[in-house]
């Protein structure tokens, strides 16, 4: 049996890893590059496996760094099933249409303003490709072993992270591997915490936040003080946000704000219409997070949700303060964008990032103090005031990561760290190490192990 990592290996993005066994091929996850230019290119490379070959993919979430090389991997030949949670199954149906979507944009804008390097830009994959490849998708519960074939099984349990994500359990030849997934906290308001796991042969482990503490503080009150003090610069909050999770946390505190009366009475707007879909998932899956149908009504309507570009290009020319919820998360794509070229230039207004940023992006930019950035193939200056939310974050800290790592009860053959920039990477190889005694391999792109 052998294990390949074709992604998240030194990064936080494009998660793929190929598990091999008798004649049979499976690709847990299979996410896009996200970032550094050289990352990015990696997404219009040739796989290193021929996706014919490949006998089944299974996700253990929505975000695009798991799942939004998938409308690739059918345009290139895969026709098996994909195995997903039935929350990730939904949110698919709703991200990859729209990742598709943008790619198309992207492609057109560049065609149109000339500012691509290539003769005619051509959009990664299509809306109708990302369609297509939703009818390959077969839901699965959580906690619901799973036969794939007479050597192996899977399960999915909840990895607290976002709506739908799982940590995956797969029974191989006799082998128990652990895929952990984008591993979430313990006290995330909305999402009901990871489940614990015992006991396994090898564990592949995010290390997102493998070097750092999320802050102690409250995101309650750092948020609260940064409403006051933009609203009292008469500016407009911007704030960049992941659609699936992170939108909806921030609808969550700033609702809870409200009804307590700890900031203005802004008007709230979500600009996406990707995180308004999501955000009425919530109501659907009432029992697999901390909400009531009640309190998902009164966080559902807490803001104005816009749902054409005409209404998205008005929020641009508002003259009171507000605040405004758009995608995508680190601002490498979608309405965001424009919301920057129309608020960043003003001291007034405050950039708010609530979630990690992947190196080389517009946001991992924005907060290391660049007062210039590139969108559309124009330089935008960045006057507004930049802040960050760490604490918000839906990735386990390291001391998270070392509780859930405490409840094994025999330690693993082999613990490979993945999903994480190298800093992070060998930080928490060193604090496994040296407090867990457990072997632990950082793997390179491509690498191959034997287990």
């Amino acid at each position: 049996m052998k294990l390949t990592f074709l992604g998240a290996t030194e990064t936080v993005t494009g998660a793929k890893y190929l598990l091999s066994y008798d004649s049979k091929k499976i690709l847990i996850d299979c996410g896009l590059f996200q970032g550094y230019k050289e990352l990015r290119l990696r997404n219009w490379n040739k796989l290193p496996i021929d996706p014919e070959k490949i006998d089944a993919v299974i996700i253990t979430h929505a975000h695009i760094d798991h799942s939004g090389y998938l409308p690739l991997l059918m345009k290139n030949g895969y026709r098996g099933p994909i195995f997903a949670t039935e929350g990730t199954k939904d949110l698919c149906s709703i991200l990859l249409p729209d990742s598709g979507h943008l790619h198309e944009e992207d492609a057109f804008r560049a065609n149109r303003y000339g500012y691509s390097k290539h003769k005619i830009a051509l959009p990664l994959y299509t809306k109708v490709e990302a369609e297509k490849v939703l009818k390959q998708f077969v839901a699965i519960k959580f906690n619901t072993p799973t036969i794939l074939d007479k050597s192996c099984q899977f399960t999915f349990y909840p990895a607290g992270h976002i709506l739908g994500a799982s940590i995956l359990e797969l029974k191989v030849e006799g082998k128990k591997i652990i895929f952990t997934g984008d591993l979430g906290r313990r006290n995330d308001p909305i999402i009901a915490e990871p489940a614990i796991i015992e006991q396994t042969d090898y564990l592949v482990a995010e290390s997102t936040y493998g070097d750092r503490l999320h802050e102690k503080k409250s995101p309650y009150d750092e948020l609260k003080d940064i409403i006051q003090a933009t609203a009292k610069r008469g500016g407009t909050l911007l704030i960049p946000a992941f659609t699936v999770g992170r939108a909806q946390t921030l609808l969550y505190y700033i609702h809870q704000l409200k009804m307590k009366h700890a900031i203005p009475n802004l008007s709230v707007f979500v600009d996406s219409p990707m995180a308004t879909k999501v955000t009425g998932l919530l109501e659907k899956y009432v029992g697999e997070h901390r909400l009531s149908q009640k309190e998902c009504e009164k966080v559902t309507q807490t803001a104005t949700y816009i749902s054409n570009v005409e209404e998205s290009k008005q929020l641009d020319t508002l003259s009171m303060p507000s605040i405004i919820i758009s995608a995508s998360g680190m601002a490498t794509g979608g309405r965001i964008l424009h919301h920057l070229k129309a608020f960043a230039p003003d001291k007034r207004n405050t950039i708010l990032f609530a979630g990690f940023q992947a190196g080389g992006t517009r946001g991992a930019r924005m907060i290391a103090g660049e007062k210039e950035i590139k969108i559309h193939g124009k330089m935008i200056p960045v006057n507004a005031r930049v802040e960050c939310l760490d604490n918000m974050s839906a990735h386990a800290d390291y001391e998270e990561m070392l509780y859930w790592l405490s409840h094994f009860k025999h330690k693993p053959k082999s613990v490979f760290l993945i999903h994480g920039e190298p800093s992070a990477l060998l930080s928490l190889k060193e604090r496994i190490e040296n407090q867990l005694h457990w072997k632990c391999i950082i793997p390179s792109y491509t690498q191959t192990f034997t287990l």
